[in-house]
């Protein structure tokens, strides 16, 4: 497949791009700068230059295209707490790449995140692929559009990611701000007894899912990209303080926001997520070291 991806020269993309490319895709990155596409291309793939906002590019490359994956949001909006032009902008921008595909039969990859899970009311057990929230909200929206193409005669489907996409290529995810949050407080911190789980899934097992994804997954099929399905929140900063030789201490949630930012409301989320349907769907086998060992290798500390 001629296979368009969003997001190709971030940190998942870093990953997407070589898997698609080892499976014998060709591979066209969306590239927003002159080092975006300089990366891609030495990732052994095609750059075209643009970005989200340019939802001409993203039609006609959808078109030319035999599949897309995207992967690309607007984090610098969420993380400065603009959640609804973040939102807008990944919505306007499914909404073209869709307009490329429709009526071809062609598969369109989205991706959400296992956190709407909590944020549509599932609590006290286990999210699965088949809890759906019709009313919409916060990338919710954006999930039922995907899961809706199908209608339009796309192959769709959406990958809910992990919180913790982790590995040696994640610079700036969740799990790099918690660490550094760590070093600038002076000690490893979970909010009251810690106990609130959050799934993991390493950035090579999350690759190959949206690999299986774009040539299996059924049209409006919902995945999800959880390896670890439930994390405690204590082990993670146990961890953390492990690596970096510093204490571990219990906060209050009314300190969770001065200590970790824009996540403190994020670290106090219990998000156990399963699995089962996808690896039974798409024979998605994880392989790779699960969140703690990984934390233990050390690359998230060398710096």
């Amino acid at each position: 497949m001629r296979v368009f991806v969003t997001g190709a020269s971030g940190h998942l993309g870093s990953a997407v791009v070589p898997e698609l490319l080892s499976a014998g895709h060709e591979v066209v990155g969306l590239a927003r700068s002159d080092a975006s596409a300089a990366a891609i291309e030495k990732l052994g793939a095609r750059a075209h230059r643009g970005d989200l906002t340019d939802l001409d590019v993203l039609r006609d490359e959808a078109a030319a295209s035999d599949g897309v994956i995207h992967l690309a949001f607007r984090h610098d909006l969420m993380i400065s707490g603009d959640l609804a032009d973040a939102a807008s902008a990944d919505l306007n921008a499914l909404t073209a790449l869709a307009d490329g595909l429709a009526g071809s039969g062609k598969p369109l990859v989205g991706t959400g995140g296992t956190a709407m899970l909590v944020m549509g009311g599932i609590v006290g057990r286990h999210g699965t692929e088949r809890d759906i929230f019709p009313g919409g909200g916060y990338r919710i929206d954006a999930e039922n559009f995907v899961a809706g193409l199908a209608s339009r005669e796309v192959r769709s489907s959406i990958v809910r990611l992990a919180p913790t996409v982790h590995s040696s290529l994640d610079r700036y995810g969740f799990i790099a701000v918690i660490i550094a949050a760590a070093r600038r407080n002076g000690y490893a911190a979970y909010v009251g007894e810690g106990a609130n789980r959050w799934p993991a899934v390493h950035t090579l097992d999350a690759a190959q899912l949206y690999r299986l994804a774009l040539e299996q997954a059924p049209a409006g099929a919902r995945l999800h990209g959880a390896a670890d399905e439930g994390v405690p929140f204590r082990q993670i900063a146990a961890a953390i303080g492990h690596n970096l030789g510093l204490p571990v201490r219990s906060i209050s949630p009314d300190q969770a926001d001065d200590y970790f930012g824009f996540l403190g409301q994020f670290a106090q989320l219990d998000n156990p997520t399963s699995s089962a349907i996808t690896r039974e769907r798409l024979g998605w086998t994880p392989t790779h070291p699960g969140l703690i060992a990984d934390l233990h290798e050390g690359h998230y500390f060398r710096n």
